[in-house]
């Protein structure tokens, strides 16, 4: 039975692991080493071949039994792991773009890739970014250039939860000869597959959900092999972006319960977002598990359950907004999602890109990441921040 050809959950656990043949170990070691033994005659190696164990800044063995779980579980020929997602995203943008290339974007998106398409990669590089709302087909068609080199979308989007139609995008894609990459961190590789739609590229922060306890950073693409063969020459090798041995065991390690921390996080997410729907001093919810989510509907679509992460505001200045998430004594104020426990942040209406933000987040909004702790241990911090801040129901 090939590893390759079973349940999605049973890939989770067997893909890219195997018998340590020195041990006998059931499961991939820890193989913390810079250098590997090289042939008896290395004279016509190739020193940066990032396929072979010569150096750890090439690869690692525990990056590549990395590479080949994330593969298989994204359908993917290849994958390429990175020691950060930026990482991972900037190795697309570098590896793909020139002085010559236009590129198409989410205009609301993860912050570095605001700032590498907006700021960098213009001023460095000559390379022309068109933002637009990756939810509206007409603008993305309306931005297609002769030389638009990538379309890059975030589905669903960070922070604002919004969802682009990535089968639709990927003809329109296609038909322009542009590479499709789609950020697809928020949802994970169990709920949604972006290169089963069409996409060229997904792209992951395996720092969330994939590795799923807040202890390991990283980075990944997956894709056809020839895409994934030059990110991994040119951005890994040549620009060092490789990811840690031990990062790589941690995140192996994470992947095995990643289809039961999804089901948990999306099912809670679902009643944590009807509650806050329904409390009098919420201003808005955006959850693609809502009926009134814009996107609701692809949402259904193309994702198996909605994961998650929500955003919702208060009827409150920014002075209640801080108050309420300091209030909080479950609920922990800090970056980043997919972790065991739940995270908040608040996103003030100072942020440079508020303009492109639906009119409901642009007087500041909580972006809301559910753990795994019980949904009604959660309403209850809720309920109680809400008390303490005068906007109990």
């Amino acid at each position: 039975m090939k590893k390759t050809q079973v349940d999605f959950r049973t890939k989770c656990i067997h893909a890219g692991n195997g018998i340590d043949k020195e041990t006998g170990a059931i499961r991939r070691p820890l193989t913390m080493a810079n250098s590997y033994r090289l042939p008896e005659d290395a004279s016509a190696m190739n020193w940066s071949d990032p396929d072979q164990l010569v150096y750890t800044r090439n690869t690692s063995a525990n990056q590549i039994y990395l590479q080949e779980k994330l593969a298989a579980l994204e359908g993917g020929e290849d994958c390429v792991v990175l020691g950060t997602g930026v990482s991972a995203l900037a190795g697309v943008f570098f590896t793909f773009l020139d002085s010559q290339s236009h590129v198409i974007c989410s205009n609301v998106s993860y912050i570095a890739v605001y700032r590498l398409l907006q700021e960098y990669f213009p001023d460095k590089y000559g390379v022309e970014t068109t933002l637009v709302d990756t939810a509206n087909l007409e603008e993305i068609k309306q931005a297609l250039r002769p030389n638009t080199r990538l379309i890059h979308i975030e589905t669903p989007g960070n922070p604002t939860t919004r969802v682009s139609d990535i089968a639709a995008i990927a003809g329109i894609a296609k038909a322009a000869g542009a590479l499709l990459s789609v950020d697809s961190t928020f949802a994970s590789p169990y709920l949604q597959q972006p290169l089963a739609l069409g996409a060229d590229l997904v792209i992951h922060s395996l720092t969330k959900y994939i590795n799923g306890h807040g202890d390991a950073m990283g980075g990944a693409v997956i894709g056809r092999k020839e895409l994934i063969n030059r990110i991994k020459r040119q951005a890994m090798v040549n620009l060092g972006g490789v990811i840690s041995p031990f990062n790589a065991w941690l995140i192996m390690r994470g992947v095995v319960t990643l289809p039961l921390r999804m089901e948990q996080h999306s099912r809670t997410a679902q009643t944590v977002a009807e509650f806050l729907a329904g409390h009098r001093a919420v201003d808005f919810v955006s959850y693609p598990g809502l009926s009134s989510h814009p996107q609701h509907g692809i949402a259904k679509k193309q994702m198996s359950l909605f994961s998650g992460v929500m955003a919702f505001g208060l009827k409150a200045d920014a002075a209640i907004h801080n108050r309420f998430i300091n209030s909080l004594e479950l609920i922990v104020p800090a970056v980043s999602i997919g972790h065991d426990e739940s995270l908040i942040v608040y996103v003030g209406p100072d942020d440079e890109r508020n303009h492109f933000y639906p009119p409901e987040f642009r007087n500041g909004h909580l972006r809301f990441s559910i753990g795994l702790e019980a949904a009604a241990d959660i309403i209850a911090d809720l309920e109680q921040a809400f008390v303490k801040c005068g906007l109990s129901s």
